[in-house]
């Protein structure tokens, strides 16, 4: 029977963390009474809506504080479950999405990915928000959540490749005390 092995302890730990944080953005609106939290927007690096979260529960609260301060939270680029806005953008969740999944992939099989990839996994999303910023090209929530993806997937990889660099690096070896 073939079971799967586990590449790196700091590895399985960063799929671990993914994965819970992704969870916690995806059910934090449904901790949220129905219909309660319908625009958030503000804008990025500001708690514009703190006054909205006071009376949440402790997770709700922590997660969407966060969303707060580092999303722009606009509405008609954001996903809403429960009648409720998700706390970050459809681009934000498309990132957390391949941050999991390219984590969960590189947690079971080592992978490495060439650092210039990374830069053609990237394009996509800076083609489709850096042309959204300069003109007046709208783009969709779904490019978003795509793009957003594309952009975690490769990114979580980059970081298992200097993981897997760092473990076999001999003078990471040498510097480890002896047993």
């Amino acid at each position: 029977m073939f079971r799967p092995k586990i590449t790196s302890a700091a590895i399985f730990l960063m799929f671990a963390l993914t994965s819970v944080w992704l969870l916690l953005v995806i059910v934090a609106p449904m901790l949220v009474p129905n219909n309660t939290l319908t625009d958030l927007s503000g804008r990025v690096g500001f708690h514009d809506n703190e006054a909205l979260f006071s009376q949440l529960d402790p997770i709700p609260h922590a997660v969407y504080w966060i969303g707060d301060g580092e999303c722009h939270q606009l509405a008609d680029r954001s996903y809403f479950i429960n009648g409720n806005q998700m706390p970050f953008c459809a681009r934000d969740l498309g990132l957390f999405i391949g941050l999991a999944i390219g984590s969960g992939i590189v947690t079971f099989y080592r992978y490495k990915i060439h650092p210039a990839l990374v830069l053609i996994g990237l394009v996509p999303l800076a083609l489709d928000g850096g042309v959204q910023l300069l003109t007046d090209y709208e783009s969709n929530n779904t490019l978003r959540m795509i793009t957003g993806f594309i952009a975690g997937l490769v990114l979580a990889l980059l970081l298992a490749h200097f993981m897997f660099a760092l473990q076999e690096d001999p003078s990471h070896e040498e510097s480890k005390p002896s047993q």
